[in-house]
């Protein structure tokens, strides 16, 4: 069976698939928030865009910008742009999607800022990526008292089979290795019933 779909969309899949979950590990003291900063977003995608053949082209659709004074009696600069970007594989085929990105500098960035903010959630929401691993094992209770059964031998390899395709997300196998594999039975069944689902 010959499948004659857009090699963007079944590119755009493979990436959604092996990107897993980028957490919002920067922090902005100023204003006391948590959030994925744009090198998180590119460290993760670049090399699986390259592996996949997707790259994407900006077009600024429409500028606004004002001036914004400072409690400290400065001048902050504004750029609120619409942005176009489009995502393209090799076959030619392409999606574009519209996302509105806003920025401030005391300087001449503000722009530039608007720009990478526009193409991270441009991102973010084309891959749909989580803040959190969307294979989640049971959360542990520190009070429970009930024995854990251990994860049978055959639920390992299985296990073992997909970290050897590479199947299984990094955020998922760093939490598999810094626990040294050690899983119970539920939670090695819950992990394998999700990795099934995604094929």
């Amino acid at each position: 069976m010959t499948d004659n779909s857009p090699q963007i969309n079944t590119a755009i899949l493979a990436v959604m698939k092996e990107v897993g979950a980028i957490a919002k590990t920067e922090r902005n003291k100023a204003q006391g928030f948590d959030y994925r900063g744009i090198d998180q977003v590119y460290n993760r995608l670049h090399p699986l865009m390259v592996e996949h053949g997707i790259f994407t082209t900006p077009k600024i659709i429409r500028t606004e910008r004002h001036e914004k004074p400072t409690n400290a009696g400065g001048i902050l600069h504004v750029a609120i742009l619409e942005m176009e970007y489009t995502f393209h594989a090799k076959d030619g085929s392409f999606i574009t999607v519209s996302v509105q990105g806003e920025g401030m500098d005391s300087g001449d960035k503000a722009s530039n800022k608007a720009m990478s903010i526009a193409h991270k959630y441009a991102l973010f929401q084309v891959f749909m990526i989580p803040t959190e691993e969307i294979i989640e094992p049971d959360a542990e209770s520190p009070g429970e008292t009930e024995p854990v059964e251990m994860a049978t031998e055959i639920q390992m390899l299985q296990l073992q089979d997909y970290a050897d395709a590479k199947e299984i997300p990094e955020s998922t196998l760093a939490w598999l290795e810094k626990r040294k594999w050690k899983l119970g039975e539920k939670q090695a069944a819950k992990i394998i019933s999700k990795l099934r689902g995604n094929k």
